[in-house]
């Protein structure tokens, strides 16, 4: 007798944004696993809080892979509350405005699998460590059957020992690998950067490519993305984007000879915590320049698929001196990895599997990854 096929996964995702990539690296997450989930027969129902500075910079309007739906405030959320009791699973991101009491609407109200979302695992963590509860309060953490971190590693083994959880298990970011491919365009840039301002990371930007710009004026850069102090000193040889919606990514990375990878400070103490932008980077076989953390090693093979850099003279070294056809070859294997590890299609089979294994339905449940994975 053939085995019967479980049924489609009806899904109920409260994120931080799934209409707008302004200032924010959730969207283009969301975009590519859900597209990449409902492909896979599922049934997916978005809810987004209403807030002026998405809704002004909406880049997404029918996702057509699911349905969007959006909420003013608490009160309008509860008119979506038979959606999530009656979802096989119901899933809480990080950042969404009001979450603890989002969350507590969800643990109290639905009747499948519940699961947090963390995009921010590191910045969470030190959040709890400091008493801020933005948007999930410690005691909530044991009562999500799951726990999906962005990171891996120790963190896992944190997020249950210490505080809870019931299975704390790894669903890196990924990327659509048919939305973000290479596109063999002229370099306009030698060395690229894009990624929201962020205070921590500033310093690391300074390092590893203003100096490099001051250092080497015939190179040209560029640095993309929203909400940098207009006090920054740019370079004349920088130059500055506001913002690179996602359907121009390809664009940007294709006119990119390398591009660089930096980390937020609490990622890199976690470790393990993969940026979007590495995957949607290889994706488009730009060579990737990036800082170092615990695990990257897991991910990729530094001198292989990538470059790690310390300091502006790792960088101008890499721009400077490595030939065309060791460039070329850097760029074909990031590609391969990326596409053979981390697209869309490998989360989206990962968080099935993690869905239907925890399930208390026994129609749903299925064998699934239950080890902790790090990579």
């Amino acid at each position: 007798m053939m085995p019967v096929a479980p049924a489609p996964l009806r899904v109920v995702v409260l994120g931080l944004s799934l209409s707008s990539s302004w200032g924010n690296g959730h969207a283009t997450t969301y975009r590519a696993l859900l597209n990449a989930f409902a492909a896979r027969g599922h049934d997916v129902l978005f809810l987004e809080r209403e807030v002026p500075w998405y809704a002004t910079h909406r880049d997404l309007g029918n996702p057509g892979f699911c349905r969007l739906e959006f909420y003013r405030d608490l009160a309008e959320l509860g008119r979506w509350r038979d959606a999530i009791a009656d979802a096989d699973a119901v899933i809480v991101g990080s950042y969404v405005p009001e979450g603890v009491a989002v969350s507590a609407l969800v643990q109290r109200t639905a009747r499948g699998i519940t699961a947090f979302y963390d995009i921010d695992t590191p910045v969470t963590l030190a959040k709890l460590e400091r008493g801020d509860e933005e948007y999930l309060a410690a005691g909530q953490i044991p009562g999500y059957d799951l726990y999906l971190s962005f990171t891996g590693g120790p963190t896992l083994d944190r997020l249950m020992d210490q505080y809870g959880s019931p299975a704390a298990r790894v669903l890196y970011c990924s990327v659509d690998a048919e939305a973000y491919r290479p596109l063999g365009l002229p370099h306009r840039w030698d060395l690229s950067y894009l990624g929201t301002y962020s205070a921590d990371r500033q310093p690391k930007l300074e390092r590893l490519l203003l100096e490099a710009a001051r250092r080497a004026p015939q190179l040209r850069f560029v640095v993309a993305g929203p909400q940098y102090p207009e006090d920054i000193r740019w370079p004349d040889n920088v130059e500055r984007l506001e913002h690179v919606p996602p359907g121009a990514h390809s664009e940007f990375y294709a006119m990119s000879r390398f591009t660089l990878n930096v980390t937020r400070d609490d990622m890199v103490r976690a470790g393990y915590s993969p940026s979007v932008r590495l995957f949607e980077a290889g994706a488009c076989g730009t060579p990737i320049l990036s800082d170092i953390w615990a695990g990257i090693d897991e991910i990729f093979v530094p001198g292989e698929d990538i470059i790690l850099v310390r300091e502006s003279e790792d960088v101008l070294q890499t721009l400077l001196e490595i030939p065309e056809s060791r460039r070329l070859a850097l760029a074909a294997a990031v590609h391969r990895r990326v596409c053979s590890h981390h697209t869309a299609a490998h989360r989206a089979a990962e968080l099935e599997a993690y869905l239907r294994r925890y399930s208390s339905s026994p129609e749903q449940a299925g064998s699934g990854p239950g080890e902790k994975a790090t990579s």
